[in-house]
């Protein structure tokens, strides 16, 4: 039997890497969740021009991260090739972070004006940011395995960081707006206090963690072979397309969600149900107690019921988000069992079945949507940390057919695929709401809530159907990732004795 090799990584690197994370979740759910909403309920833009600003600079900002992939495979620093990148971009993300949230009193061209702005600068960090810092992963160690833990400890924590904003963003916009849940002093001093925490989350992983799988020194640096080792490797063309269609899903859905809370959802049933929770204030005897530390953060419905939908959203996407930190724990024991193609195809068929039963909850039906909110995170739980350890595996293979490492422009066309996938899913969003007649701030037509429905539903369960079938056709099964694994080691020992 063949022996493995193993390369165990301490608690305080693999914590360390996973508050990055944290930090990155901060900016990346604050787009699927609240972004949409906050240009046209409380900025005011048209959601026409919204989707073609998303789609234009989302996809325009994809183009960087190939750039960012090859800059960064030739950036050579005492510190590594990945972790400086971490390091200069952690002050300037955070602070443009925080501009995007600021609301100017300059009319309607200069907003949109500012939007655009703000928004490409925020864009082009996010990909100097997290391209590097997704690739690093890859070279912290050469054990699969391991990797798979490494990828755990980030997606806990990336949950943790999702957590933070699904469970505080809006009930903070809302106490620091005065009970206004589209205040423009609200959504400021919040993501004011988000992006300061980021700036810390991202030094804190540059100064825990160290990169040690290198390429061979006697590899020639050519960008041409690069993209050709690349382009032509089935299982990243594989995983480019699935990523693509995972993260249209996850825009689409993420930025209907909050028009479903606030528009489809009976305000009055929300508000019993958490009556039944406890996060609920009746009557004009407020909160006491344990219910004082809640209201403070926002998360107690007020006794007139003005912010039940915020609290509400909060409430069940803090609930998907304890449900997938448990599933992200199981994901390393389940991928080392059945492998990590397996246990993808499971986890997102259980999603897809339980992003279609939510078109079939009624406005008063929270005990329904209480079981598919928890359906949901389970499936998808396990399959988190799964698509960033299945590109290193493809940096592996890509390394193991050519001879050839890439890791920083293989990770960057993953990274590519998902800005276009945030183009597409927040620009569909934007424009299937205002093609069903969507206005802000007031009631709706029955047409635009069958919009908002769809968009929450049976929209985005379209692209997760289409990539489990790509996940089908993905080659790199758990025998060949271990055959792969032990020859690149058994590769590597050879050159690294051959080095003077």
């Amino acid at each position: 039997m063949t022996e493995h090799v193993h390369q165990k990584l301490s608690f305080r690197e693999k914590a360390g890497y996973g508050l990055g994370d944290v930090a990155t979740n901060f900016f990346f759910m604050s787009m699927i969740l609240y972004q949409n909403r906050f240009y046209t309920d409380t900025v005011g833009l048209s959601a026409v021009a919204l989707g073609f600003m998303f789609l234009i600079l989302r996809l325009g900002d994809a183009v960087i991260d190939p750039v960012i992939g090859a800059l960064s495979d030739r950036t050579k620093t005492r510190w590594g090739k990945f972790r400086p990148w971490v390091l200069f971009t952690a002050i300037p993300f955070g602070v443009i972070f925080w501009l995007v949230y600021v609301t100017p009193n300059v009319g309607p061209t200069g907003k949109l004006v500012y939007a655009y702005l703000t928004y490409t600068l925020v864009m082009i960090l996010y990909s100097a940011n997290n391209t590097p810092y997704s690739a690093l992963m890859g070279v912290m160690t050469p054990d699969a395995s391991e990797r798979t833990s490494v990828a755990s400890y980030r997606f806990v924590a990336a949950m943790c960081g999702q957590l933070l904003i699904q469970a505080l963003v809006l009930p903070l916009v809302a106490k620091f707006g005065q009970g206004n849940s589209t205040s423009a002093k609200g959504w400021a001093i919040t993501m004011g206090i988000f992006g300061a925490v980021m700036i810390v989350c991202y030094l804190t992983t540059f100064f825990n963690t160290r990169e040690r799988v290198q390429p061979d020194p006697r590899q020639k640096s050519s960008l041409r072979d690069d993209l050709k080792d690349v382009l032509t490797c089935k299982p990243w063309i594989v995983m480019f397309i699935l990523t693509l269609l995972v993260f249209t899903t996850l825009v689409l859905r993420g930025s209907a969600l909050n028009y479903y809370f606030a528009y489809y959802l009976d305000q009055g049933a929300i508000r019993g149900f958490l009556d039944k929770v406890g996060l609920a204030s009746i009557g004009a005897g407020g909160v006491t107690g344990w219910k004082s530390a809640l209201d403070a953060l926002g998360l107690i419905v007020k006794p007139d019921g003005s912010n039940a939908s915020a609290v509400g959203l909060a409430f069940f996407m803090t609930l998907g988000s304890l449900i997938q930190i448990v599933g992200i724990m199981f994901s390393k024991p389940l991928a080392d069992r059945f492998g990590k193609k397996a246990v993808f195809i499971g986890g997102m068929t259980v999603t897809t079945i339980a992003t279609i039963l939510v078109y079939f909850v009624t406005p008063t039906s929270m005990n329904l949507m209480f079981v598919l909110s928890i359906l949901w995170p389970l499936g998808w739980g396990p399959t988190v940390p799964l698509l960033w350890v299945m590109m290193a595996d493809v940096a592996d293979y890509s390394e193991w057919k050519n001879s050839r490492r890439a890791t920083g422009l293989i990770f960057a066309g993953i990274v590519f695929a998902l800005k276009a996938g945030l183009a597409l899913g927040g620009a569909l969003a934007s424009w299937l709401l205002a093609a069903y007649g969507y206005v802000p701030n007031v009631a709706q037509s029955e047409h635009a809530m069958l919009g908002i429905r769809l968009c929450a539903t049976l929209y985005p369960a379209i692209p997760f159907a289409i990539g489990i079938v790509c996940l089908m056709i993905y080659p790199i099964g758990k025998a060949l990732n271990l055959r792969i694994q032990d020859e690149l080691v058994e590769r590597r020992k050879k050159f690294a004795a051959q080095t003077p």
